[in-house]
């Protein structure tokens, strides 16, 4: 016999789906404001590697899963190079894909890169549970070749792994592509690399080198033409769609509705709170609609309940994860997340969905389990995952390094 838990004025929602993360970095929120994209990257890199051990990346993705959770988060798509969030993640008990991240520009890099890929990929397959699987990434066109892209997806392909790729982001980031121009193109050209033009856009090249057919999770696709969304959806890829991290990282607004027009396949992201500064998918939710609708100029661009599905189903879908999580069927597993309506800023409640979307995003879940087993009661957390680990230590030696390496301003 189960047990009957009274949650009272709420509404029960299947566990949100957070379809790209990066959960080792949330000890870096506010810390890389206001820098242009490269900076942005190349401080981030060198602050990790100098200041953060495995052990302080390991509890600050316990961190970030903690305010997942608090907000009705259950399953997240990671990205990580460290495996932090992995750890983080199996003894935390939520459900979720690790995608290990794999490096290198110069094409001479490719054996050893995708060595070191198998190395740890191996290791990580051996401790992963049937909530936490291992997927591989090749991180984006500025950190990997064309010849690394095409060794990592027959990879992907040969082992049946999911398959992640930040893509089509930034500005700089498709004139490298298209033009062998822009900032990315100057730093590689200051290491001694050889850079040409790739194809005439992120995804065309990625399509090229046949990473499209391993129908890889494309993060960001923020510049999209028709053309690519039609190889989007050709190859049946999924994105992971991050207005917020998009916006404040000043990339610009995916077309999200050509690419549902397309039938693409495509959930919500809250990307890094280093990128984001928060993790709220409601919130995500409701911004992905407000954009679209500025966007497009249309009232009707995106509905709140198709907003919600991307939360939740659609994002499930574009994991390959459908058939266990996403939706309140019988059958599938119990990952819940359920939501007070009596805040005030909740009520008058006329429709659930557009209150919990317009609404209540910022509030706590009530009640959150993933896999039957209860994470969250009474918007405080019960599992492993408490007590959350506190960062300020971590925190102080980051701002230490900081003032000892002051942004370059005129180069932000």
């Amino acid at each position: 016999m189960g047990t009957d838990i009274e949650l009272g004025d709420v509404a029960l929602a299947p566990g949100l789906v957070n379809a790209h993360t990066h959960l080792e970095l949330t000890v870096m929120r506010g810390f890389l404001e206001d820098l242009s994209f490269r900076r942005w990257i190349a401080r981030l890199t060198q602050a990790r590697r100098e200041v953060l051990t495995f052990q302080a990346l390991v509890d600050s993705a316990r961190a970030g899963i903690a305010e997942g959770l608090l907000g009705g988060v259950t399953t997240f798509a990671d990205t990580s190079e460290s495996g932090a969030p992995f750890v983080a993640m199996r003894d935390a008990g939520v459900r979720g894909v690790v995608y290990q991240e794999v490096f290198g520009p110069d094409p001479a890099q490719c054996a050893e890169s995708l060595t070191g890929l198998r190395e740890k990929v191996g290791a990580m397959r051996g401790e992963a549970t049937p909530l936490v699987r291992v997927g591989v990434s090749p991180h984006a066109p500025y950190s990997v070749s064309d010849a690394l892209f095409r060794a990592t997806a027959e990879y992907a392909r040969s082992e049946s792994l999911p398959i992640a790729v930040h893509i089509a982001e930034s500005e700089d980031e498709s004139r490298l592509v298209t033009e062998a121009a822009g900032d990315w193109a100057d730093a590689h050209r200051a290491r001694g690399l050889v850079v040409a033009a790739r194809g005439p856009s992120p995804v065309a090249m990625l399509e090229r080198n046949g990473v499209l057919t391993a129908r890889p999770l494309l993060i960001h696709c923020v510049r999209v033409g028709s053309a690519d969304v039609a190889f989007i959806a050709q190859h049946d890829c999924a994105v992971a769609h991050c207005p917020a991290s998009n916006a404040k990282l000043g990339h610009g607004i995916a077309p999200l509705t050509e690419l549902l027009e397309a039938s693409v396949r495509v959930g919500l992201g809250s990307d890094s709170v280093a990128s984001n500064n928060r993790m709220d998918l409601l919130d995500e939710a409701r911004v992905a609609i407000l954009m679209q609708r500025a966007r497009t100029g249309r009232y009707d661009a995106v509905s709140a309940a198709r907003a919600l599905e991307l939360a939740t189903l659609r994002g499930a879908e574009a994991l390959g994860m459908e058939h266990e999580i996403g939706s309140l069927d019988v059958g599938k597993s119990a990952d819940l997340a359920a939501f007070p309506l009596a805040d005030v800023r909740a009520a008058p409640v006329y429709d659930p969905v557009t209150s919990l979307v317009f609404a209540t995003a910022g509030s706590r879940a009530m009640f959150v389990c993933v896999a039957g087993k209860v994470l969250v009661r009474d918007g405080r957390l019960t599992g492993p995952a408490t007590p959350v680990p506190s960062l300020d230590p971590y925190a102080q030696a980051l701002a230490a390094w900081s003032a000892a390496h002051p942004p370059d301003a005129h180069r932000a």
